[in-house]
């Protein structure tokens, strides 16, 4: 049995309902129209990270090349015979532009592009094997794989966060701290999933044991502790973030507050969606615990 420490169990935000779910349902307005997009994005990860998971460097690379055009040229037809992934881009970022801020545009294109660029990084490392990779450095690329900054676009998209704000050093550090708890905590949650497929390495429950010298159970251990530390640092954090004057703290103090919901979110959707423990999630959720999948055939690279 594999032990899963509970992470999120001091983290001061609880797990919430968005409070406008319900009447959303029927109400078909700006709000939907971000959620929607919000919801083209999740399946974009998903589809490009099954695309990309057993691909070499040579494929990754072109399927990059490919998404990074339709996003500059969202209405240029895809070419035929192109990667599906063409097209389910350009249809995504299509709608997206149709809405969301120009300044929340220029930061999604810079963090999905670090995001991409990290995913062809870990594709060579695949190549080469993960080895070579400290903890410190296996951290530092993950917060690019991991896709979540991209994410906070969904946060951003209704609002003119101006540049001062979004590359402040302190906005920067809380960002990568959130960056930091669902990074953890993803690879906490699929290390059984990606040891039984054989793609474990990219994991820093595997990067701990090969570089720590510990089994499993201390590698959770260690990195629970490490979660710990960052939702401190976050903390400490908010009590430093400036001011910008009324009319933007506004937006400060929103962007935060939906951010910090990833958070939370990821760590319940992991036990709640059936994508690492099938139907038995909230179960294990209760338990922490969890047995050890057998290995299965790695199946052939994309």
């Amino acid at each position: 049995m594999i032990y899963l420490p509970d992470t999120m169990v001091n983290w001061p935000w609880p797990r919430t309902i968005n409070p406008h779910f319900e009447d959303e349902k029927v109400e078909v307005d700006a709000w939907f129209q971000h959620f929607r997009i919000a919801c083209e994005l999740s399946n974009v990860f998903f589809i490009f990270d099954d695309y990309t998971d057993f691909a070499n460097e040579a494929a990754v690379t072109e399927m990059v090349n490919i998404v990074l055009d339709a996003l500059h040229h969202p209405h240029k037809t895809r070419p035929e015979g192109e990667c599906i992934l063409g097209e389910i881009v350009r249809q995504f970022w299509t709608r997206a532009i149709q809405s969301a801020s120009l300044s929340s545009q220029r930061h999604f294109l810079e963090t999905f592009t670090e995001y991409l660029h990290g995913v062809v990084a870990e594709a060579i490392d695949r190549e080469e094997g993960h080895g070579k990779r400290s903890v410190n450095e296996y951290i530092k690329l993950r917060r690019y794989t991991v896709g979540l900054r991209p994410c906070f676009f969904i946060n951003e998209m209704g609002m003119d966060l101006p540049d001062e704000v979004f590359y402040h050093p302190i906005i920067m550090d809380l960002a990568e701290c959130i960056t930091d708890l669902v990074m953890f905590d993803n690879d906490i949650a699929s290390y059984n999933k990606e040891q039984a497929a054989g793609n474990e390495e990219h994991n820093v429950i595997t990067i701990v044991m090969s570089e720590l010298g510990l089994d499993i159970g201390s590698a959770m251990a260690w990195a629970a502790h490490y979660h710990a530390g960052v939702q401190k640092r976050y903390i400490d954090g908010l009590a430093k973030v400036p001011s910008w004057g009324p009319s933007i703290d506004v937006l400060v103090k929103e962007y935060i507050d939906q951010n910090v919901m990833w958070a939370r979110g990821n760590h319940s959707w992991y036990y709640e969606s059936q994508r690492y423990f099938g139907t038995k999630g909230p179960e294990i959720q209760k338990t922490r615990l969890v047995p050890l999948l057998p290995k299965a055939n790695r199946r052939a690279g994309v």
